[in-house]
C-alpha cells in the first residue's frame, strides 16, 4: 500500500484514530488471525458490537465519515475483508461456493473467536453479501444493514460487470491512481478523500490477484449473478435496506425485492448511485441511527 506515513490512508484514519473530534470515541488499529490469514480491524466505541464491511477493492478506512457517529452508541468494528486493504494471508482456489467461503469464512471465525455475539452486520456491496453469508452461517446478528448489497438478487449492469473483469487493480496500475480516481469519481462531501484514497487502495503494488479471482467468479460477464434471494426469508434479524435510486452498479429495484423477502425489513431508498453512506454520510448516519434506536 506504500508508506503509511505517507498515505491517505494515514491520513484519514488519524481523525479516528485520536481524539480529533470533540466527544468522538478514539478509535485502535489491531491485527488478527482468522482463516489462515491475518484481518487488520479498526476498533472504537462502547456497546452492542456493530461490525462494518466494505465493498471490492475498499477497506475498512472507506467507513471514515460515519464511524465516529455510530461508535457513540455501539463497539464499532470495521474490517478489512479476506484480501482487500492491509488483510493478508488468504488463497483463493476454488468455485462460486468457494469464492463466498473465501470473504465470509475468515469473518465467522474472528467474530466466534472474539465471543462477539449478535452484532449488528453493516455491508456495502460486497460486504452485503458477506453480512447475508454470516446469518446464513449462522452467526444470528441482532439486525442487518444492507447497503447496495450484492447477493440481492440475480441482476447487475453490463457495464459494472465489464469494470469488475476487466480489473480494477490493474486499471489503477495501467492508468495511474490519479487517473482511475477521475475516473470514478466519489460524490458527496467527502468524495475527493474518498477518490484519492479508492486510487491508493487499487494502485496496490501486485494487485489483489486471490481477493478479484474470488470476487468475478461472484461476478459473470452475462447471465444470472450468484445471489442468495431465495433464502432470504430465513434471515428473522430486522433489516435496514437502504439504496440509490441511481445505483449504476445494483439496479434498484433489487432493494425492493430483497426488502420483501426479509421477513423484517425497512426499506430506504435514496437519491444517488452505489454508495449512498458515503454520498450524504450525515443523512445515512441519521437513518442508520433510526433504526438501531428502535432494535
Amino acid at each position: 500500500m506504500g508508506s503509511v506515513e505517507r498515505s491517505i490512508v494515514a491520513e484519514l484514519q488519524s481523525p479516528i484514530l485520536g481524539p480529533a473530534r470533540e466527544r468522538a470515541p478514539t478509535f485502535h488499529e489491531r491485527t488478527v488471525a482468522a482463516g489462515g490469514g491475518t484481518l487488520r480491524i479498526l476498533e472504537g466505541g462502547d456497546g452492542p458490537p456493530l461490525v462494518l464491511l466494505h465493498g471490492r477493492g475498499s477497506s475498512a478506512t472507506t467507513w471514515f465519515p460515519l464511524m465516529p457517529a455510530l461508535a457513540r452508541a455501539h463497539r464499532v468494528l470495521a474490517v478489512d475483508l479476506p484480501g482487500f486493504g492491509a488483510s493478508t494471508g488468504f488463497r483463493f482456489r476454488g468455485g462460486v461456493d468457494a469464492a463466498r467461503a473465501f470473504f465470509a469464512d475468515p469473518i465467522a471465525a474472528w467474530l466466534s473467536a472474539e465471543g462477539i455475539a449478535a452484532p449488528v452486520l453493516v455491508g456495502h456491496s460486497l460486504g452485503g453479501l458477506v453480512a447475508l453469508e454470516l446469518a446464513l452461517l449462522g452467526v444470528a446478528p441482532s439486525a442487518l444493514v444492507l447497503i447496495a448489497s450484492m447477493a440481492a438478487g440475480s441482476e447487475m449492469t453490463a457495464p459494472a460487470r465489464l469494470f469488475f473483469r476487466a480489473g480494477p487493480e490493474r486499471l489503477a496500475h495501467a492508468l495511474g491512481p490519479k487517473a482511475i480516481t477521475r475516473l470514478m469519481p466519489s460524490p458527496g462531501p467527502e468524495g475527493p478523500r474518498l477518490s484519492a484514497l479508492s486510487g491508493e487502495l487499487l494502485a496496490v503494488p501486485g494487485g489483489r490477484p486471490d481477493a478479484s479471482a474470488a470476487f468475478d467468479l461472484l461476478v459473470p460477464l452475462a447471465g444470472p449473478v450468484p445471489h442468495l434471494r431465495a433464502r432470504l426469508h430465513e434471515i428473522g434479524a430486522p433489516a435496514l435496506v437502504l439504496w440509490g435510486a441511481r445505483d449504476e452498479v445494483l439496479p434498484a429495484p433489487l432493494a425492493i425485492a430483497a426488502s420483501a423477502a426479509l421477513p423484517r425489513s425497512v426499506l430506504h431508498i435514496e437519491p444517488g448511485g452505489h454508495a449512498p453512506h458515503q454520498e450524504d454520510p450525515a443523512r445515512a448516519a441519521r437513518v442508520l441511527g433510526d433504526f438501531l434506536a428502535r432494535l
